[in-house]
């Protein structure tokens, strides 16, 4: 591994919050539990939370813990398993039968929406 010339990509997501009470931004890493940090303006609270980060990484290397590889960076296999109360599996197979999709459409579609994901109904896609 070579010296770090400040100029490498960084490789997880931010989100940036205001914060009425701190009057302020609150920038996280929700992949590296509890990495935060504040600045007036956001793009003080990315620079900072990049520092908090890379704080974060060397003392959990330090502990032996592992660093959680960036989501960006993972192969999905489309694919996971999925427990739910029977209840709820009864009722989504119900809507499932009156839209004449499986299950499995029907759920990949309700997550989608959710995240403002469209999809078009019909199409098995894998990406």
């Amino acid at each position: 591994m070579g010296k770090k010339t400040g100029k490498e990509r960084f490789k997880y997501r931010i989100i940036i919050l205001y914060s009425e009470e701190d009057r302020g931004y609150i920038a996280r890493v929700p992949e590296l539990s509890g990495c935060s940090a504040f600045g007036e303006r956001p793009e003080e609270a990315i620079r900072e939370v990049k520092v908090a980060a890379e704080l974060w990484m060397k003392a959990a290397k330090q502990m032996g813990r592992e660093i959680p590889q960036p989501v960006d960076e993972k192969r999905y296999s489309g694919r996971f398993a999925l427990r739910l109360p029977p209840s709820l599996q009864r009722e989504l197979d119900f809507d499932a039968k009156e839209e004449g999709i499986s299950l499995n459409q029907l759920i990949t579609y309700k997550l989608a929406h959710e995240k403002g994901i469209e999809i078009p109904k019909g199409k098995n896609h894998r990406g």
